[in-house]
């Protein structure tokens, strides 16, 4: 296993639903974990993935996530069996938009 953290600051918007979960962790899939949570406007996105190895690929699709949402004052929770970059921006867009509702 191996864990991965990513900070984007001065995100534009935040989110006020409560904590949603989308996802199942199972082989090719992962599950999702997004919240409100004060972080002085920023994204917090921590992975904890089997996958081990594939770091600049975390990074280039959770800066492509950020740059589509910009999102504020949110933790996001992933938990990866091994899901594909595909995969996983459904997921995360699935969160973003459960939490939001009418709004996205």
């Amino acid at each position: 296993m191996e864990t991965l953290n990513y900070r984007f600051e001065q995100g534009t918007r935040s989110l006020t639903a409560q904590p949603q979960v989308v996802g199942v962790v199972g082989s090719g899939n992962l599950e999702v974990l997004i919240e409100a949570a004060e972080l002085g406007g920023a994204c917090s996105i921590e992975i904890q993935t089997a996958a081990v190895g594939f770091g600049a690929i975390w990074q280039a699709v959770m800066q492509d996530f950020q740059q589509r949402w910009q999102l504020a004052n949110a933790r996001i929770s992933i938990n990866d069996m091994g899901a594909t970059p595909a995969v996983v921006s459904l997921r995360m867009d699935q969160a973003v938009q459960t939490m939001l509702g009418d709004a996205a």
